[in-house]
């Protein structure tokens, strides 16, 4: 099984947009997240967690509770990197910079960071990592953001390429919550 759990509501004003950026989690919801997830997780369970800071602090307080995980750092589950768009907020954007992306969904770089292309491929990486140790029988945990889950779902579908935006999921857990992968057509969602 692959748990993809989403860490808590990020310190940010609503509207703003932060992929890349590094902002803190609120620390009650982090815990909170953590104590919930420490019960259910399995033993010997392999964790790996986002460089950034929000899931690096979620790793800390899960590793507070459950000292027999170690959780290691995954540099490919960070979210996508939205150039000079981080902070900023969306409704200011031009809007001939949304026009662009998705006119050219898969390989514009997004405020001159990342393209979808990359992101996908960079999540992919660490999806077939996890789905192979997977069949070893030990249980995969990813601390992560909500783009990087919505293009795991799409990985696990067998989907390597989306070239319209309107063909990427929309669908993700909330903050502090987790979806369980079993196979492409069982999904499990919880509240970590």
């Amino acid at each position: 099984m692959i748990w993809l759990v989403r860490h808590a509501q990020p310190l940010i004003a609503p509207g703003i947009c932060y992929g890349a950026l590094d902002v803190p989690a609120d620390a009650d919801a982090t815990r909170q997240a953590a104590q919930e997830l420490a019960q259910r997780l399995p033993i010997n369970a392999f964790v790996s967690a986002s460089p950034l800071l929000r899931c690096q602090q979620l790793a800390q307080a899960l590793q507070a509770v459950r000292p027999d995980l170690s959780c290691h750092t995954e540099a490919g589950l960070a979210e996508m990197n939205f150039g000079a768009w981080e902070g900023q907020r969306w409704d200011a954007l031009p809007p001939d910079a949304f026009d662009a992306w998705t006119s050219d969904f898969w390989r514009y770089r997004v405020g001159g960071g990342e393209c979808v292309a990359d992101f996908m491929a960079r999540v992919a990486q660490a999806w077939d990592a996890a789905a192979a140790a997977r069949l070893s029988g030990v249980a995969q945990v990813w601390l992560t953001h909500a783009g990087v889950i919505r293009a795991a779902r799409l990985l696990a579908s067998g989907q390597r390429e989306v070239h319209a935006a309107a063909d990427w999921s929309r669908d993700a857990p909330g903050y502090g919550q987790c979806w369980r992968y079993q196979s492409p057509s069982v999904w499990l969602e919880d509240v970590a």
